[in-house]
């Protein structure tokens, strides 16, 4: 990490994001804008605390704020088998094998693999005897995407069968397949769950991974994991190249009830979010919880249910809002299908805090999106879902083509007034890639122009995080976060493909290009 007192930023196409024309020049004092576009105080930027970087024509924009995503997992990515572009079965059980062999362990250490995701081959979700191939001696799993799916070996049902919940753990002929959802997998994750130190190094490798991608700010969703505490002595000793607002899953209420912690409490770079929890589970894993029947109900490893399931079911869920509210604290819930989205609504129509949020909010009705643009409620979506709602992708076999062209509304969720905040939850971590996803939308009218995109990256998600006052935007007196870019997202002809010049958090350059 590059640490200067002073940097000046010259020649460059440098936009605000506050509906101002772009400058050229800007300066950053004491980790704050303090200068843009004119000459002010440059004079005294001068000297050997000041770096000055001619920009050559490159584009400035704030830094990217993510506002959901799982900065252990993207570790995990890192140092584990990473199944994320895997084409076939087979080329997840290639990459799975070479982690094996790499760590040629004893039969209690495990083989863990992340991403994959059966749409990119066409076919079902890996099972127990594909991945018996990769080891019959070590526990072996491979998390889908979305998380809220796993597959497993043989040694895994059979080391953890009494454990796992029936309805939760797929079955054919009688038989499990080794797929297994939602409290099955917290099972797994409980079972794998990192120590302090191997936390550490997740979560180093994925502020690099993030810094590399333009993201100053993540919303890190956290359940059971050592991360709250890494990244307080990250922050104490100096090590943290991005900030972070923690929020921490309903599991774990009773805890920041009893240790005082508030929603915004902290340092500069690590703050108290809100408590997360979830409500249904996905549209890939057939468990988002539907009005109507899945398009592809009855086929492969389906649920019980053909609409999909309740993780937390509506009396519960309006019971926990009932005492986040009451504490004064954000609560964050995951709401993707219909039903799901409404019973959320539904709990938050009787509380009087600010800014509660729904998360990802994917299959939407037009009632919905009229109860959402009049709440005070955060929509914290993920434009880079939109990846499986084009022509003959993976939710034209969940909904069919009328729900997949209808899922993920940010066009109209804007034309209503609603807030939006993007984020990734990690599938993948790039906003780029996002952006590009939501302004060439398979649906036009739900398609974002590249500003109104470009600032449901920065300053609408830093307002889910009640920060639009230090960040989201390039004005005198907020937090010296910026990115820069090779090339203009409004001139360039694939947004997805610009390169990541630079990435600057409170005036320390903690990712530059230019060096590589």
């Amino acid at each position: 990490m590059k640490s200067t007192r002073n940097l000046v930023l010259t020649n460059g196409r440098i936009h605000p994001l506050t509906g101002d024309e772009p400058v050229e020049k800007l300066l950053a004092q004491d980790g704050e804008i303090a200068s843009v576009g004119t000459a002010d105080g440059l004079n005294r930027a001068s000297g050997a605390e000041t770096t000055t970087i001619d920009l050559g024509g490159r584009t400035v924009l704030p830094g990217f704020v993510d506002a959901h995503t799982h900065m252990e997992v993207i570790g995990q990515y890192q140092l584990e088998a990473d199944l994320t572009d895997a084409s076939s079965p087979s080329d997840c059980l290639e990459r799975l094998g070479s982690l094996r062999d790499e760590r040629r362990g004893t039969d209690d250490e495990w083989i863990l693999g992340f991403g994959y995701d059966e749409s990119n081959w066409g076919g079902d979700y890996l099972s127990r005897d594909q991945l018996d191939e990769v080891s019959t001696a070590r526990p072996v799993i491979a998390y889908r995407e979305d998380m809220h799916l796993a597959s497993v070996n043989s040694v895994v049902l059979d080391r953890y069968g009494d454990e796992l919940p029936g309805d939760d753990t797929r079955t054919a002929g009688g038989e499990p397949t080794g797929v297994l959802v939602e409290e099955a997998v917290n099972v797994l994750r409980e079972a794998t769950s990192a120590d302090p130190d191997r936390t550490r190094q997740y979560l180093l490798a994925a502020q690099e991974y993030a810094n590399r991608r333009g993201v100053t700010t993540v919303h890190d969703m956290v359940r059971r994991s050592h991360a709250p505490r890494v990244y307080r002595d990250l922050d104490s000793a100096d090590e943290l190249t991005l900030r972070v607002r923690v929020n921490y899953w309903r599991d774990h209420l009773d805890a920041v009830l009893e240790t005082g912690l508030r929603s915004n409490h902290g340092s500069d770079r690590v703050r108290m979010g809100g408590i997360k929890t979830f409500t249904d589970g996905s549209i890939g894993g057939r468990t988002a919880r539907l009005s109507e029947p899945y398009a592809d109900a009855g086929s492969g490893d389906s649920p019980p249910d053909e609409r999909g399931d309740w993780v937390v079911d509506p009396e519960q869920l309006a019971e926990l809002v009932e005492r986040v509210d009451d504490a004064g604290l954000q609560m964050t819930a995951h709401a993707i299908g219909d039903e799901a989205i409404a019973a959320t609504l539904d709990a938050y129509d009787n509380t009087d805090g600010e800014r509660h949020r729904v998360e990802h909010a994917e299959v939407l009705t037009d009632p919905l999106i009229e109860r959402l643009a009049a709440a005070d409620i955060v929509v914290s979506v993920q434009p880079n879902f939109l990846k499986w709602a084009r022509e003959d992708g993976l939710y034209t076999r969940r909904l069919g083509d009328e729900r997949r062209l209808a899922s993920n509304r940010f066009g109209d969720l804007q034309a209503a007034g609603a807030t939006l905040a993007f984020g990734s939850d990690c599938m993948p971590l790039a906003p780029l890639f996002g952006i590009a996803q939501v302004v060439d939308a398979p649906s036009p009218e739900q398609r974002l122009s590249v500003t109104d995109a470009l600032r449901a990256y920065t300053v609408g998600a830093a307002y889910a995080g009640f920060d639009e006052e230090r960040l989201g935007t390039i004005e005198v007196g907020k937090s010296a976060d910026f990115v820069v870019l090779e090339e203009s997202p409004w001139e360039a002809d694939d947004i997805a493909d610009i390169d990541v010049e630079m990435t600057v958090v409170g005036g320390d350059i903690v990712y530059d290009g230019r060096d590589h």
